[in-house]
């Protein structure tokens, strides 16, 4: 269906760009990891983009949904008016959503290029959209941030690519202003970004061997022709000079129609690092600019993008302890990922080795702290972290299956609210032949329960209603402090208060953690039970584990009970009665 023309840039604007960009990088994602040879052939820049726009879509449709949300009618929230979020609250959140979920080293690249619009696009909080003229600036202020974040750039990247688009944008000149400015600025963006990458083989002798142009540019004329969609309503027509999917070839080693393959794409020189490590930093720019000097000294692909305290960290290294060591001195790093490049498997995190063969089995559990990661992990499951306020996208959940390397997979959202989210997962893993069960397990205690009776050497249907049934058996609790006043099922909390949510919903409000964990336990109890499983945050004193532990031990007989460290895991207390 066509899209209808954006004559102003504004968030409605924006939030079409990042849908019709998630969706052309979908659908060149695969095209994208095949090219893939620079600066590692590890095959996963089109992945590693894709998840990049998916979070930053993700969070302009959480400003949308929250400014939805405040409408009287849905009429008023499509209006235009004040239940619309500003195009500055929409460019920001894009960024931020952009930082948070940057993966790899073009997706990083390009969390740097769209906050560098952000920055221009949301100068004027009060400003309703930008003409030609501002978008031109946004392209400008991209290109340049994006290379200012790069350690050390390289010609015929992503970076040429992105700065032949701001060229293009500015030569527009007097015709970028006017009714019809974003269209034609996008356009002569899209445009000079094309012909730079055709031109990138010729810069960088790798792309040039393998006969390939640089993946990340290549995504990056995905992502500003889905903004020429935006802003005309037609998505522009690749130029026949690129008739392998839209990327160049320099030669044709295949003998075949043009298409660029894996095999083709030499791997680079050998001796490059051998690990590739990313985290989020909080830290201040006086602390930032001594990590990047240290972070240079020990590796390459360094690319440190972000501001305002909160930054994301990306290098190849060989010793990535001391990356991480460098974050810890400059700041607080956390989801952390390491990469060995030496695996069979590159997906695969801090380096091991998955079989040459697929398992027959394997789960995939989505956890919400580093010590029930351990947890899982040592029950054999692939996890997906999920930090508080920071849930994983479709793409994450897909990307661990994949990783998990096998025919057939138990997934576990391990919460309600990732239900969604975990079917689209399942479904397009079915759609690449992998068999998937999804249980719909609302809390990472029922995941518990459901691998306590895992079985991969039974038959796969049995094995899914075992853990289904485990899980369905399993009431789950959770003890947190209220964030801000609310309306809530037990009556209105004030912020700081303490809840207590059974099932879901909260049961009670109370001022201290332990007495309501007691009076949550005790009411789960009166029902029954045989195994009580407590998770407690770090912040927690195990002084209340034992508290719950002596009140099982003297009010319900032949009840166990078993505690485990769940790291930061957003509510204080996990509960589960099996």
């Amino acid at each position: 269906m066509a899209q209808v023309p954006q004559t102003f840039f504004d968030a409605l604007a924006v939030r079409t760009w990042c849908g019709l960009a998630l969706t052309a990088l979908g659908r060149a994602r695969e095209e994208i990891d095949a090219i893939n040879v620079y600066p590692v052939a590890d095959g996963d820049t089109g992945t590693n983009l894709y998840l990049t726009v998916e979070s930053a879509a993700a969070a302009v449709e959480a400003v949308f949904a929250g400014h939805e949300a405040g409408a009287d009618t849905p009429r008023e929230a499509g209006a235009g008016g004040a239940e619309r979020p500003s195009l500055a609250e929409a460019v920001r959140a894009m960024a931020h959503g952009a930082l948070i979920g940057a993966r790899g080293n073009s997706g990083t690249i390009l969390a740097q290029l769209l906050r560098g619009m952000a920055q221009v696009l949301a100068a004027d909080d009060t400003a309703p959209h930008t003409d030609g003229s501002g978008l031109r600036l946004a392209l400008r202020r991209a290109a340049d941030s994006a290379r200012q974040a790069v350690a050390r750039p390289v010609e015929g990247t992503v970076l040429t690519v992105a700065s032949a688009a701001a060229d293009a944008a500015e030569a527009v000149g007097a015709a970028g202003t006017g009714a019809d400015g974003c269209g034609a600025v996008a356009r002569a963006a899209y445009d000079g970004a094309r012909a730079a990458l055709a031109a990138t083989p010729g810069q960088l002798a790798v792309l040039e061997r393998a006969g390939v142009v640089d993946a990340g540019g290549r995504g990056l004329v995905a992502v500003l022709g889905a903004l020429v969609e935006t802003c005309t309503g037609e998505a522009p027509r690749a130029a026949a000079a690129s008739p392998a999917g839209g990327h160049a070839r320099v030669e044709d080693p295949t003998g075949d129609d043009g298409q660029a393959c894996p095999e083709g794409a030499a791997v680079p020189e050998d001796g490059g690092p051998a690990f590739e490590v990313i985290y989020l930093l909080e830290a201040d720019d006086t602390a930032v600019a001594r990590l990047r000097q240290r972070l240079d000294a020990l590796g390459d692909s360094l690319v440190v993008v972000g501001g305002d305290g909160l930054w994301n960290v990306h290098v190849h290294v060989d010793d990535a302890g001391a990356a991480v060591e460098a974050g810890v001195e400059a700041g607080r790093p956390y989801r952390i990922r390491i990469t060995h490049f030496g695996a069979d498997d590159v997906h695969t995190a801090r380096g091991e080795r998955p079989p040459a063969e697929r398992v027959q089995r394997a789960v995939v559990a989505v956890v919400p702290g580093e010590g029930l990661a351990g947890l899982y992990a040592e029950a054999g499951a692939t996890t997906v972290l999920a930090r508080p306020g920071e849930p994983p996208a479709s793409g994450e959940l897909l990307h661990a299956v994949r990783r998990a390397h096998a025919r057939e997979v138990v997934l576990l959202p391990n919460d309600a609210e990732l239900r969604h989210t975990a079917a689209a997962a399942a479904e397009q893993a079915r759609a690449e032949g992998i068999r998937v069960a999804l249980i719909p397990t609302r809390s990472a205690v029922q995941g518990i329960a459901a691998l306590a009776v895992h079985e991969p050497e039974r038959r796969f249907d049995e094995d899914v209603v075992a853990m289904t049934s485990a899980a369905g058996a399993t009431r789950y609790a959770e003890v947190a402090v209220a964030a801000e006043q609310s309306w809530t099922t037990a009556g209105i909390c004030q912020a700081g208060d303490v809840l207590g949510l059974i099932d879901g919903d909260v049961a009670l409000i109370g001022s201290d953690v332990t007495a309501t964990a007691r009076t949550v336990l005790d009411r789960m109890l009166a029902a029954g039970g045989e195994l009580v499983t407590i998770v407690l945050a770090d912040e927690v004193p195990r002084t209340v584990a034992e508290h719950l532990e002596s009140r099982v031990r003297e009010a319900y007989l032949a009840v166990d009970t078993v505690v485990y460290r769940g790291g930061r895991q957003g509510a204080l207390l996990l509960i589960g009665v099996e």
